[in-house]
């Protein structure tokens, strides 16, 4: 290399080049959300925060960083046959809700830590993405999905025709399961056997916890990884913003079409 080459790159490696807030915001950003931000939402949440970048120029930046997204997925399944009614698949596949409480969906899924397994059930609105109500149990039994449904039938009132999509999981086919949503006049949907893509938006957020929370450090115990399962959902409704939803959080996208609705 010539003499006057490398001097002209170290002087350009010694110069600022403007962007060093930027790199504060992005790392303020990156560790607030434990590594869970990848370039795209971190632009949206910086324009959320009145800082307006490019997204090439702040994954350039995060790559300076050595800041990366991470991604895995693991999938617990129920079927055990048809030991009940099965539902016909009312969704299929048209995961579009214009408004809050039209379209709900449910599965469950394992974690194994040190022998030991818990099950999460929750129920997801389509509409934004919310986690409306959940189960955490060491039992994947009928009681954790009847008191699923029973938590989400005391925070919401039940508007007519919501339907409710799941997987043919034993759970969902149960007469006590079922008519718990017949009494409330909610219409049941169900995938078809073994094909996870009907109900690609629970599988979604199961890829999402796991790869924002479970894969990101070692537990010591599912008791410890069920307490921070609490938090996680907590800050997934309320705090982890979508780009689907214009940079906003569930909770946050839900107020605000419910306050244009009222306007």
């Amino acid at each position: 290399m010539a003499r006057s080459t490398f001097y002209y790159h170290t002087k350009r490696l010694s110069e600022p080049d403007g962007y060093d807030d930027a790199r504060t915001a992005i790392r303020k950003i990156y560790d607030r959300h434990k590594g869970r931000y990848g370039y795209r939402r971190i632009t949206s949440q910086l324009r959320n925060d009145g800082i307006h970048l490019n997204h090439k120029t702040v994954q350039k930046l995060m790559v300076e960083m050595s800041l990366y997204g991470k991604r895995k997925k693991a999938r617990y399944k129920s079927y055990k046959g048809e030991i009940g009614k099965v539902a016909p698949n009312v969704i299929d596949r048209d995961f579009i809700a214009t408004a809050p409480n039209q379209k709900w969906t449910t599965d469950v899924t394992e974690v194994k830590i040190k022998d030991k397994k818990i099950y999460l059930s929750p129920i997801l609105d389509m509409f934004n993405g919310e986690i409306i109500s959940y189960t955490i149990s060491y039992h994947p039994d009928l009681k954790m999905a009847m008191s699923m449904l029973d938590k989400a039938f005391r925070k919401t009132d039940i508007p007519e025709g919501l339907i409710l999509h799941s997987d043919q999981g034993w759970h969902y086919q149960h007469l006590r399961y079922q008519k718990a949503l017949k009494d409330r006049n909610i219409v049941q949907s169900m995938s078809r056997k073994g094909n996870c893509l009907d109900n690609a938006m629970m599988e979604n957020f199961f890829g999402l916890m796991k790869s924002e929370l479970l894969y990101l450090q070692e537990w010591d115990s599912v008791e410890q990884f069920a307490k921070e399962l609490v938090k996680y959902i907590r800050y997934y409704n309320n705090d982890r913003i979508k780009l689907r939803l214009n940079g906003k959080s569930p909770v946050q996208y839900r107020a605000l079409f419910q306050s244009k609705k009222a306007s």
